[in-house]
């Protein structure tokens, strides 16, 4: 089991020696190593049993310290940084040659983000270099929302946990390139109308690739052990009568309905449906059932990205 604890002197001392540190962000819990060694980042990949086509976040204390990482900062990046750093946004630019081509699966770019949670910012700006942190989970599994979630299922493998407790957005940072324009490249914390409102009319390129630009584009992602159909939970029930069921619902109970269900937010708040999405999926994995039907929630702000996220879950590995 991995140590448990607030100290980020300690998490500072692990990293320093090139060891894996689990570190809160205000998405989703990330798994951390030194972003310019490139032995600590392959431990990374090695821990997730991740593919080395998809490259990682690297996270920075302040937008100033992006120019030690990229050769170009352009205007809307600077813009969209301004707005919303710290928090849930992820920007691809062109990277520097001191940053390891593992970091960036042998890309000519790298995903930089400044993280909203204070533990790690406080962390951050205690290190001399930047932090790689993809979510803290086996590749292609859950993301964790909560130190016990990593604990679960990587306690082995990392050598400290930083505690910041629950994750306030839950669902992953927005990614945006600039190709010919503004182009987000998955969908998260930060909603498309929000990036429009700094940078104008943005194209939205999240489909699946064998070979990303960024992280989270592949079209089996985020997926729990459980199956996952998606669709009219009413109509999908009598075409599954047959199954050990359990219902994902947006902010209501089906009512006269003997099978497990989960609600993500009971007051219809896309913000708390986000941030309890990835804790219910785990849940069902701890049920005594064999397939979990459900819906979609609206699909705007934030709701995109939990949609995009149930998508994801939803398709068959």
């Amino acid at each position: 089991m991995a140590e448990l604890g607030k100290d980020i002197n300690r998490a500072k001392q692990l990293l320093d020696r090139g060891e894996l540190v689990a570190i809160p962000t205000e998405t989703v819990y990330g798994l951390a190593a030194n972003a310019l060694d490139a032995t600590a980042a392959a431990r990374i990949f090695a821990a997730k049993n991740r593919p080395s086509f998809d490259p990682l976040i690297v996270h920075v204390a302040t937008a100033m310290r992006v120019h030690e990482l990229v050769t170009d900062f352009p205007d809307q990046a600077q813009a969209l940084a301004a707005t919303f750093w710290p928090g849930p946004l992820t920007l691809v630019l062109p990277k520097k040659n001191h940053i390891p081509d593992l970091v960036t699966a042998g890309l000519p770019t790298v995903g930089v983000r400044c993280p909203s949670h204070e533990l790690t910012l406080e962390l951050l700006h205690l290190l001399d270099y930047p932090l790689a942190a993809p979510s803290a989970n086996p590749f292609g599994y859950v993301s964790p929302t909560r130190p016990e979630h990593v604990q679960e299922q990587l306690g082995s493998r990392v050598a400290y946990i930083l505690d910041g407790g629950p994750c306030r957005v839950g669902v992953e940072s927005t990614i945006v390139g600039f190709d010919d324009g503004p182009v987000i490249y998955r969908l998260g914390g930060v909603a498309v109308e929000e990036i429009e409102n700094v940078v104008g009319r943005v194209r939205v390129m999240t489909h699946s690739s064998s070979n990303p630009v960024a992280p989270g584009q592949l079209a089996s992602h985020y997926a729990p052990a459980r199956q996952i159909v998606l669709g009219n939970i009413a109509e999908l029930l009598t075409q599954h009568p047959n199954e050990k069921l359990a219902l994902l619902r947006y902010h209501k109970r089906l009512p006269d309905t003997p099978v497990p269900q989960i609600v993500l937010s009971s007051s219809g708040s896309l913000e708390e449906a986000a941030q309890n999405l990835f804790a219910a999926l785990r849940q069902f994995d701890k049920m005594d059932v064999t397939l979990v039907l459900a819906e979609l929630v609206p699909d705007t702000g934030i709701g995109r990205a939990i949609n995009d996220r149930l998508r994801r879950a939803a398709t068959s590995r």
